[in-house]
């Protein structure tokens, strides 16, 4: 399931609690409803609340991380392409293969994770299929310096080209942290729970109603921004394409 799923089913759920408790209200004998009831009920419910904002805020905190994270290895790995492409620009007319290589490379790289349409080519498996920067590699290794600049130049190009291919790499594996499922479910019944305890004092009109369902809906937009950003370039929050647009904008030149 994608993350507009779940935090639609988290919504549901949450306010299933709210209307489960004002259910119960209108079942329950009065001396279940007393203040004492009452004082004991708001006890509970505010442990709860306390216990998953701090949840949700440790979730939304560690999200936010990995999310500027791989946006800052997408920015260093766009510096580190434009450095490729410079060196290899100054090692002469023979490296012109792999700077087209290397464009095309960045150019798929662009479309399968920023695509104008979606699309069956586009997306992570795509890009862990993908091979682009081991055929910048092979051609690196082709080549034969004929003095001692270009010799000079061609380890820094292979030295970028190396930590390139590891950027990719790390980029793929960082995508396979996801929130445990048990997890996420103990949290949603922490939520179902506390709101349905707002429901079971809470008075019958569609104000209250109305009010509850704003609070179902922004709880479950919390889980749905936690999800996307533990998967940054998928989904629909995606870190930006600016740094690798403007590497393609210079490859070439």
């Amino acid at each position: 399931m994608n993350s507009l799923t779940i935090a639609l089913i988290s919504a549901a759920c949450i306010f299933s609690g709210v209307l489960l408790g004002m259910f119960l209200r209108s079942r329950l004998p009065d001396h279940h409803l007393s203040n004492d009831s009452k004082d004991t009920v708001k006890l509970a419910a505010g442990m709860i609340a306390t216990l998953s904002a701090l949840v949700l805020g440790l979730l939304v905190s560690s999200a936010k991380s990995s999310f500027d994270t791989v946006g800052s290895e997408i920015t260093q790995g766009a510096a580190k392409i434009i450095l490729l492409d410079r060196a290899l620009a100054n090692y002469g007319p023979a490296t012109h293969d792999v700077r087209e290589q290397l464009r095309r490379s960045v150019a798929a790289g662009i479309v399968m994770f920023w695509p104008e349409e979606k699309t069956a080519a586009a997306g992570m498996t795509t890009f862990e299929r993908s091979n682009g920067m081991e055929l910048v590699q092979a051609k690196l290794r082709e080549l034969t310096p004929a003095n001692e600049a270009q010799r000079q130049l061609l380890a820094q190009a292979q030295q970028f080209g190396g930590e390139l291919l590891q950027f990719r790499w790390l980029v793929i594996e960082q995508t396979q942290n996801a929130l445990p499922m048990p997890f996420l479910v103990m949290l949603l019944f922490w939520l179902t729970m506390l709101h349905m305890s707002f429901g079971l004092f809470a008075p019958r009109n569609a104000t209250v109603i109305a009010v509850l369902l704003v609070c179902a809906l922004s709880v479950s937009g919390a889980v749905f921004l936690i999800l996307e950003m533990n998967h940054p370039l998928s989904g629909f929050i995606k870190v930006s394409s600016a740094p690798m647009l403007k590497a393609l904008e210079h490859l070439g030149q």
